[in-house]
């Protein structure tokens, strides 16, 4: 067996195409669309603007065994001032001296850049799809979420990783009533003088460094955190666009002035998992077809200023954004992720009947 740096476009798509083996015959695997995961390992994201990313595969008799990317995030050391780096794209159908020559390999290449240890995963940081699933194996991920073999988390755990915090995802079942919790805080917000509006998709280019300025204010001091750029910003609106809904995405305001926001997309896994991961002429007509049979959804961001929490600000957001749901036809919806140190959201999610179903699990290791 082998460990090699991916040097070349048929490295590259040995590097891609790996999960179509990993995963061959799991029903609740959602191929990612390929062009998208080219773009994040050859550093097109704007994120790469302050980082760096190595591939690795591992071949053993030269058969592609497994995979995993180095990270160097210097816009997280700059944050945070700890030596750490990350894995992420992990991937394995080998054993654990597999995976344990993989974390060599990673370790090796973060230890020259002077770091102490590594963290993940992370694909390829904490504003992507992150964590490890390690509780929820029986039903497919959503939209922006990651999935893994039910053996990871002993492959990782054997060689020396350890949890440093979990990510968890509670599902809602949309009913016609809100709970009454619910509607005394939403009421609180609307005698403070709250308002909620929709994205205007005409200008969602300023709309969006709204949601960027709301959500590195909101999430400032939560664990990992790093702040989100204005190029981070600007691919999101760009790539998501064609996605979102605005009666999903609204923007609270106190005044005039942006206090909160959330946004929710439809789970849009149940129309890419007919794709194979290719949105080709075809793969476009699949997928506006598969779209209109969506009935779940995500809510992927939400954030309020400090200042304005304990005011039935995020109550207010998440209740107008589950009535549009529901007028839309959608019966559930998954909010995610959650740390799970944080009991405001916890607390906010089991207000609204969310049951916790999914678990994921960011790990370290020292260097």
């Amino acid at each position: 067996m082998e460990v090699i740096p991916v040097t070349t476009n048929r490295d590259l798509e040995s590097f891609l195409r790996l999960p179509w083996r990993t995963y061959r015959g799991d029903p609740h695997w959602v191929p990612p669309l390929l062009f998208e995961q080219r773009q994040l390992l050859t550093g097109q994201h704007p994120f790469f603007e302050k980082a760096e990313i190595r591939l690795f595969l591992a071949k053993e008799h030269g058969e592609v065994v497994g995979r995993i990317a180095a990270i160097l995030d210097r816009h997280f050391l700059e944050s945070h001032h700890e030596p750490v780096g990350f894995f992420g794209f992990f991937e394995c159908v080998g054993d654990g001296l597999v995976t344990e020559a993989l974390f060599r390999a990673a370790r090796k290449f973060l230890r020259e850049k002077g770091m102490q240890a590594i963290r993940g995963p992370v694909n390829p940081s904490m504003h992507a799809p992150c964590g490890l699933l390690i509780d929820g194996f029986d039903s497919s991920p959503t939209f922006m979420m990651p999935y893994n073999a039910a053996t990871y988390p002993d492959l990782l755990e054997g060689a020396g990783c350890r949890k440093v915090m979990d990510l968890l995802a509670h599902t809602v079942r949309l009913v016609d009533d809100a709970p009454s919790k619910v509607l005394r805080l939403t009421e609180r917000a609307r005698r403070k003088g709250i308002h909620i509006r929709p994205v205007e998709m005409n200008r969602l280019s300023e709309e969006i460094q709204i949601f960027r300025e709301l959500y590195n204010s909101a999430w400032h001091r939560n664990w990992g955190f790093t702040p989100m750029t204005q190029a981070e910003a600007q691919w999101m609106a760009k790539h998501l666009k064609p996605l979102i809904l605005p009666s999903l995405s609204l923007i609270a305001e106190a005044e005039g002035s942006p206090v909160g926001f959330i946004m929710l997309l439809p789970d849009y896994n149940q129309a890419l998992r007919h794709l194979n991961g290719r949105l080709g002429p075809l793969g476009l007509l699949k997928f506006v077809w598969y779209r209109r049979r969506i009935r779940d959804a995500r809510l992927l961001l939400l954030g309020v200023k400090p200042e304005y929490r304990i005011r039935g600000v995020e109550a207010l957001l998440c209740l107008t954004a589950f009535q549009a749901l529901k007028a839309n036809g959608f019966t559930r919806v998954e909010i995610s992720w959650i740390l799970e140190d944080n009991w405001t959201v916890l607390r906010l999610a089991e207000r609204f009947g969310g049951i916790l179903y999914k678990r994921y699990r960011i790990y370290e290791l020292p260097i």
